[in-house]
């Protein structure tokens, strides 16, 4: 009998998209077989408690963590296994819990999506799903990313890097520099979250103040992009390492005025049109651009890659990539794989694999150098 692979899930997480990952994590703890893995779950509490114990993802779903023990992912690369922290007649002391083959962060957002959980992991010298440390970090990071796809000649929409503290420090200035980039409708967003959290339409200078003040609550970096008043959402999946593929393209049709939070995981009325309806030219290029994108952060694993379209024109515009996309029951993601041939649970086991493969790969790197004597 095979032995099955033991698998650590990491949830929740301290970020604005702690309750997405829940969605995303309960989605992805469905469709793992029990006959392959051996699955650990721990979530991570909006504090940044690692906590594990009987049925975890319930447990974070009510908020009811008195069930539940502290562990810790030592940073040592010695041995890759998760511990539990107890209290003792002399002190806290770490025992075994289980060890991992793999870990599958389904988080979402900073210390999760940013490469700060993929750091660890790396110190800890422990296969995981997803990119690493470079490709999260610039994937996340809305000003790097896009000044990474204008050096690739990957056309992005006009946009604005803003600082907290230059807003802060001159409001009326800050406003006016922004004004210049174009007319109204403008768009303001944290540079480092997604989900659309934090996200502002600004339709109006006071508009674009209150959308300046939101998006600071949440990054002390922020973007200011110029509207696509006559585009489309078109959505690309991507999966892969070194040799990544493309799925099919799908379009939103969102049910408020833009893809907000709640039009994504409240309304529920969203549509989603897959395969898009869009000219054979226009969908290969915009298959070729999430490609070329993907390839050019280093991201490894999975992205979902967000584009705009001009209805008139079918200018493509690239908006972001996203390196750990929603796994819930209605993302985009597994959709589009779905409908490009590959289902769900087969979707969860690639990556696994991808995550294997792309440690074998770091295994044959050296990091000692020995000089010839």
């Amino acid at each position: 009998m095979e032995k099955k692979l033991k698998l650590a899930v990491l949830f929740g997480g301290r970020s604005g998209e702690h309750d997405v990952s829940l969605m995303s994590a309960r989605s992805v703890l469905s469709v793992l077989d029990p006959a392959k893995y051996e699955v650990t779950q721990v979530g991570i509490t909006l504090d940044g408690e690692w906590l594990n114990g009987k049925d975890t993802i319930t447990a974070f779903e009510k908020k009811d963590f008195n069930s539940l023990n502290h562990v810790v992912l030592p940073s040592e690369p010695s041995h890759s296994a998760l511990y539990v922290l107890r209290n003792t007649d002399h002190g806290e002391a770490l025992k075994k819990l289980a060890d991992i083959d793999v870990f599958f962060p389904v988080l979402h957002g900073p210390f999760g999506e940013d490469g700060t959980m993929q750091g660890l992991l790396e110190l800890a010298d422990a296969a995981y799903v997803g990119a690493g440390v470079v490709g999260s970090a610039v994937g996340m990071d809305k000003g790097v990313f896009k000044d990474v796809m204008r050096a690739n000649d990957i056309p992005i929409v006009d946009s604005i890097l803003i600082l907290r503290s230059e807003f802060e420090k001159d409001t009326n200035a800050v406003i006016e520099k922004i004004e210049r980039l174009g007319a109204y409708p403008l768009f303001t967003k944290p540079a480092n979250l997604g989900s659309s959290v934090g996200i502002s339409k600004c339709n109006s200078r006071s508009d674009l103040g209150e959308g300046l003040m939101e998006a600071a609550r949440f990054d002390r970096r922020m973007i200011v992009e110029r509207g696509m008043v006559n585009g489309r959402e078109i959505e690309v999946s991507v999966l892969g390492n070194d040799n990544p593929q493309a799925s099919v393209c799908g379009e939103v049709l969102p049910s408020r005025e833009f893809y907000s939070y709640e039009a994504k995981y409240k309304d529920g009325t969203s549509g989603l049109v897959i395969p898009a309806q869009l000219p054979n030219d226009v969908s290969e290029q915009i298959r070729a651009y999430a490609v070329r994108a993907y390839k050019a952060i280093d991201c490894a694993g999975m992205a979902r890659a967000d584009f705009f379209v001009e209805k008139t024109t079918n200018k493509i515009y690239l908006n972001e990539l996203n390196t750990l996309p929603g796994f819930t029951s209605i993302s985009m993601y597994p959709k589009l794989w779905q409908a490009s041939g590959l289902p769900y649970p087969k979707l969860v086991d690639r990556l696994i694999e991808l995550a294997l493969e792309r440690k074998a790969e770091r295994d044959h790197t050296e990091h000692l150098y020995r000089s010839e004597r």
